[in-house]
């Protein structure tokens, strides 16, 4: 086995202070490795990067024909919490004919700043539809009421995560050998990063395909490629970068060092997890490797943000910077 590889290195002035070190794989559309860092046989959890494989059921059975492009970002989306994310998602709960309760994410305190400072103020507690999750959640009640099927939808044998499961194992060409209960309470299948990038490829292709799971992967992408504020929100790497890319590539971030990318254009899948789960570190390489594809501009702002951020004191000065390793730029195999 492959151990995991330096990816992004931490500078503080000329001495090299820290290393992260993880695995990353690019896969083409017929599910080969076309670059790898690490061990592509790596077994690992998606955590939300994998949220638009988790929607293909929502679509695939014809419970969100209805839906707006803007939900199935949000069926997408870790979001901030944020008014643009909350309004919506309270509407979509309205228009099920469903109120906070329904939902089996739990309450989360919103991470936009405006959004906790109101409730903050007015003394208030925050609801489950504060939950980044909670777009996924109404996606999983969307699917189980046109399932006809129980309301307790997170359980693993419930038919809407037999469904997530059915297509999660399609699309990454894997039998998941064990899940975990993720954050927001649903199942979370384990995976190869190789697998994780295979299923992204199938995204990226699924234009030249005209199945009902590749027709389910094109909307999804594009939902997310279009709507980037909606999929996590102001500040937040995945809005910014793909803004960067003008809405030719759909990124998702995971907890613990995840990140995917889904790039059309390219026909190609990415996946990558950082063994530490250090978000700067997950962030710097997915930028690193978009610039390296030729889909994001090395001297755009958002990238530069991520993939070389400066690290200053309280004082505002220059003390050491964050960058990706030689192998992530080379155009040869690390």
């Amino acid at each position: 086995m492959t151990q995991a590889v330096d990816l992004v290195e931490v500078w503080r002035g000329p001495h090299l202070e820290c290393v992260h070190q993880g695995h990353a794989v690019i896969c083409d559309d017929t599910g080969q490795i076309v670059q790898a860092w690490g061990d592509p046989s790596a077994l690992i959890y998606p955590r939300s990067s994998c949220k638009m494989i988790q929607a293909l059921p929502l679509l695939e059975s014809g419970a969100g024909a209805a839906l707006t492009d803007e939900q199935l970002a949000l069926a997408c989306a870790s979001h901030q919490g944020a008014a643009i994310h909350t309004d919506r998602v309270d509407a979509w709960l309205k228009d099920l004919g469903l109120t906070d309760e329904a939902f089996r994410c739990g309450p989360q305190m919103p991470n936009d700043k405006s959004a906790r400072y109101g409730l903050i103020r007015a003394e208030a507690q925050p609801c489950q539809i504060h939950n980044n999750c909670s777009g996924k959640h109404a996606g999983f009640l969307t699917l189980t009421r046109h399932l006809g099927a129980g309301p307790e939808y997170v359980d693993i044998d419930h038919p809407v995560q037999k469904a997530c499961l059915a297509a999660f194992e399609d699309v990454t060409q894997e039998t998941s050998p064990l899940f975990g209960i993720d954050g927001c309470s649903a199942p979370n299948h384990a995976c190869t990063v190789h697998g994780l990038a295979r299923a992204m490829a199938f995204f990226a292709s699924a234009s030249n395909r005209s199945d009902m799971r590749s027709q389910a992967a094109v909307r999804l992408t594009q939902a997310m490629a279009t709507y980037p504020a909606l999929v996590a929100g102001e500040t937040r790497a995945c809005t910014e970068l793909m803004r960067a890319m003008h809405g030719k590539v759909a990124i998702k971030t995971g907890a613990e060092g995840v990140f995917i990318a889904i790039i059309p254009e390219k026909r190609l899948g990415v996946a990558l997890k950082i063994t530490d789960g250090a978000t700067r570190a997950s962030e710097c390489v997915i930028a690193a490797i978009l610039v390296r594809l030729g889909v994001l501009q090395a001297d755009h702002p958002a990238a530069q943000a991520r993939m070389c951020p400066p690290i200053k004191n309280r004082r505002d000065i220059l003390t050491g910077q964050i960058r990706p390793t030689r192998s992530l730029l080379e155009t040869t195999a690390a």
